[in-house]
């Protein structure tokens, strides 16, 4: 039982692979970088994954992709049907008089398979030096978020707020996708989920590397208040990020829980930490969390332990997991993985979310 590609809420959980640029050895290249990217992205496609998410970041050697919207043009060339998902965009850092048409001509250049995913931003370290202060960055995606909906849906229009003053523009051309490019917003504390939901958004979320009661916090909250939303509700949809990774034995495990926490040591440096980054290259910092207390809330394991650890994610009624996992990993190996998260594990997920 199902719908169309951007319709409501299919039975079972569908997989979205996050196209995540990390390369902690930065000679490897840009090129190679995305070839990389788009080979998974093709992957994706061919084992069944309903999307691909791309990230926003700038500056740096983690998530790093300045711009996901030429990403998604670029993947609508390569694929056939595949969601092309940002993850998100990251208004406090665009001018949306510009960004809105930026959104429009690759709403029509990927034929309408364009989901905007859009945030406030997370790393201090980028945000500060593009001028856009981490502390500032809610109330400057606020205001942001409302004229860039007013600007794909309505014609001539001005402004008077914080940060944005403009007499009557109307953005050309207009927005191939009626009323507007389908819209995500990234958000994780659940009363901010659930204010979202109910303004008719659909919700990208993660736990990050939290416990399973935030998880089951975020989803219940995005269903509670698509509940009381009653038949408006019933389209809305919530996709949940993890760093899933299917290995093949238990010494492949081992070496990527390693290779996460060392791609912890660098995340944890600009989200929380004090950002050093030298030539854009991200310093690895020690951690608080043991190796031990990481690999408990990630879910890198073999195809059987993934079922059982995953089953509550898709009892709980999670529309799309959206897989990151990329670690560093060898291309190789991670297309792989791919494969047998694809045909061990997603099978088994779907089953038990139509049951439940």
């Amino acid at each position: 039982m199902g719908t169309g590609l951007l319709g409501v809420r299919l039975s079972a959980v569908e997989a979205n692979h996050f196209l995540s640029s990390y390369y902690p050895d930065t000679s490897y290249g840009g090129k190679r970088l995305y070839d990389d990217m788009i080979e998974q992205a093709v992957t994706a496609e061919r084992l069944g994954y309903r999307g691909v998410t791309l990230p926003e970041h700038h500056l740096i050697n983690v998530l790093l992709m300045p711009s996901p919207l030429q990403m998604a043009v670029k993947l609508a060339c390569e694929t056939d049907h595949l969601e092309l998902v940002t993850s998100v965009a990251v208004l406090p850092l665009h001018d949306m008089r510009i960004f809105a048409g930026e959104v429009i001509q690759a709403d029509i250049l990927t034929e309408g398979r364009l989901v905007l995913g859009v945030g406030r931003g997370a790393f201090a370290y980028e945000m500060a030096r593009l001028g856009a202060p981490i502390e500032e960055s809610k109330a400057r995606f606020d205001e942001s978020l409302d004229v860039l909906i007013a600007l794909l849906t309505e014609e001539e229009v001005s402004w008077d707020g914080e940060y944005y003053r403009f007499d009557p523009i109307t953005v050309m051309p207009r927005p191939m996708t009626q009323p507007m490019p389908k819209l995500m917003v990234a958000v994780m504390n659940p009363p901010g989920i659930a204010a979202c939901t109910k303004r008719g958004f659909d919700i990208q979320t993660t736990p990050l590397a939290g416990k399973p009661e935030l998880f089951k916090a975020q989803i219940a909250a995005h269903k509670d208040a698509k509940a009381e939303m009653g038949d408006a509700g019933r389209q809305r949809r919530i996709m949940m990020s993890r760093v899933v990774y299917c290995t093949e034995s238990e010494a492949e495990t081992r070496e990527m829980v390693q290779r996460a926490h060392d791609y912890y040591g660098r995340f944890d440096n600009v989200f929380t930490g004090p950002g050093i980054v030298s030539h854009g290259d991200v310093a690895q910092l020690p951690r608080d969390q043991t190796i031990e207390e990481l690999e408990a809330n990630l879910v890198i394991c073999q195809a059987d332990e993934m079922v059982d650890r995953l089953a509550g994610y898709a009892a709980a009624g999670i529309d799309e997991l959206i897989l990151s996992s990329n670690l560093g990993q060898p291309q190789g190996e991670h297309l792989e993985a791919m494969e047998r998260f694809a045909s061990g594990v997603l099978p088994h997920l779907q089953r038990i979310a139509a049951a439940a």
